[in-house]
Formats: C-alpha cells, sequence, structure tokens
C-alpha cells in the first residue's frame, strides 16, 4: 500500500479517539474536560465530543466533572482475550528475547514425565536436537523440565521420582534420584533452573517459571545456547535478568485470564 492510499484510508478522528481512551486508562482516577484536552493536545471542544461519544457508547463514564473508562472495555478485551490462544501473547516477548539475546527461546509445560513444547522461537545457531512445538523431552534433564517439576507438591514430586525413566542422555546426566531430588529443590529455592550438556553435548539452558494469579507455576520459558558461546556463570548474569523480565511479561497474560 502507497502512502498516498495510506494517508487516504487513515481516519484521523479515530486516531484521536483512541487517543482519549489510552489517556483515560492511564488515569484510572478520571480528568476533567480541561485535563482530557491538554493531555490529548486537543481543543476543549474536541475533547468533548470524544468524551461525550465514549460516554453514549457505554466505554466511559462520567461523574460530576470527571470522565473515566467504564467497565465495558475490560469485558471486550476479556472476550478478545479468551478467544485467541495465551502462546500468542507470548510469541512476541519471546521473539524480542531470543533478537536481543541472539538464542533460541522456548516453553513448555508439563506433561507426565515430559516436558512438551508449546512455544518456540528458534536461533540463529544449529542446535542438534530438533526442537517443534508439541516436542517431548524428559523433565529431569531439562532446565525447563526442572522448573516445572520443582512446581509440584511434595507428593507429585516422590510420584514422579518413583516412576519416571531417568536414563542418561550424556555422560554429565544426573540420574541420581536422590540428587535430582536435591538439584529440583534448589530450583524451587532459586527460581531458576540451570542445565549443562546434561541434555546434549555442547548445550545450555537457563529456564525460569511462569506463574499464574494463585503464584502457581503453569509453564517455563527458557533460553539454550552452545556451551562454547556461555558459561553458566555468565548465564546467571547476562540470560537471567532478561528471561526473568520477559517471564513476568508473560505471566501477565495468565494472571488475566
Amino acid at each position: 500500500m502507497s502512502d498516498e492510499e495510506t494517508s487516504r484510508d487513515h481516519v484521523t478522528s479515530l486516531e484521536r479517539g483512541l487517543a482519549v481512551m489510552e489517556i483515560l486508562a492511564a488515569n484510572p482516577a478520571g480528568l476533567t474536560l480541561t485535563e482530557t484536552a491538554e493531555k490529548a493536545g486537543l481543543t476543549r471542544a474536541g475533547a468533548r465530543r470524544f468524551l461525550l461519544t465514549l460516554v453514549a457508547t457505554g466505554y466511559a463514564v462520567q461523574a460530576g466533572r470527571n470522565f473515566s473508562l467504564s467497565p465495558r472495555l475490560l469485558t471486550q478485551a476479556r472476550i478478545w482475550l479468551h478467544g485467541v490462544p495465551l502462546w500468542t501473547f507470548a510469541e512476541p516477548f519471546m521473539r524480542e528475547t531470543a533478537a536481543r539475546l541472539h538464542e533460541s527461546c522456548s516453553a513448555a509445560t508439563l506433561s507426565g514425565e515430559d516436558m512438551v513444547y508449546v512455544a518456540r522461537v528458534p536461533g540463529p545457531r544449529i542446535i542438534g536436537v530438533d526442537l517443534q512445538v508439541g516436542a517431548h523431552l524428559p523433565a529431569h534433564c531439562t532446565a525447563m523440565g526442572r522448573v516445572l517439576l520443582s512446581g509440584l507438591g511434595d507428593k507429585e514430586f516422590e510420584a514422579f521420582l518413583a516412576r519416571a525413566r531417568i536414563e542418561p542422555r550424556t555422560p554429565k546426566t544426573t540420574t541420581d534420584r536422590k540428587r535430582l531430588a536435591e538439584i529440583v529443590a534448589k530450583v524451587r529455592a532459586d527460581g531458576y533452573a540451570i542445565v549443562d550438556e546434561e541434555l546434549e553435548i555442547g548445550l545450555r539452558s537457563i529456564a525460569v517459571p511462569l506463574r499464574d494469579r494463585s503464584g502457581a507455576i503453569v509453564a517455563a520459558i527458557n533460553v539454550s545456547t552452545q556451551s562454547a558461546r556461555h558459561t553458566p556463570a555468565e548465564m546467571e548474569a547476562e540470560i537471567l535478568p532478561i528471561l526473568q523480565q520477559t517471564a513476568a511479561r508473560i505471566s501477565d497474560f495468565f494472571v488475566v485470564q
């Protein structure tokens, strides 16, 4: 579409009306007509038309001289949120993280003894394990798997240890069940997990939890890298803070859902 076509199709009044809605959203206590006009860069007459239109359509309410958004906007947002898979929201944050770190970024949930990928943004560098959405990997030797295991109750985790096939994927894989329990306990205390070549030689991964409104772990998100690129200490210092920020942004959607 050319600039001329874009300009012709652009509805300036709608843009200004949306700007007024954003200003009201940023001021939940409400604003007067004058305050709204000043913040929106509108005349009082222009701001009045937008505000009264929002009130008439139920998207805003007027109490005395103050205008504020009504719950109708939240209702419409919830309808939209429930109609779109959660991972549709998560992927843009994951892409931003992958691009920033030049590494892959994935999310997973627990399924029996495995973690299953629910979203994935590949990095620019090839990693031997073929990973796609829907792929399963053993929870015991993956960073996301250990984060997910750390969210289980004591009885659930004991049941996992009793039934799981804990087999070595590399010479570095932890297969001692008592030692694995200690590692998962540390993950629970630290709030993150690092797995160093236990799934694949040359591969390191760091993961953090995604939590719902109750604080329960419902998924995990990770960044994977080649061992030649980052030491575990460097991952903690350089990758972990960024990954935690991404997880917090994604977890906001779990709270809304």
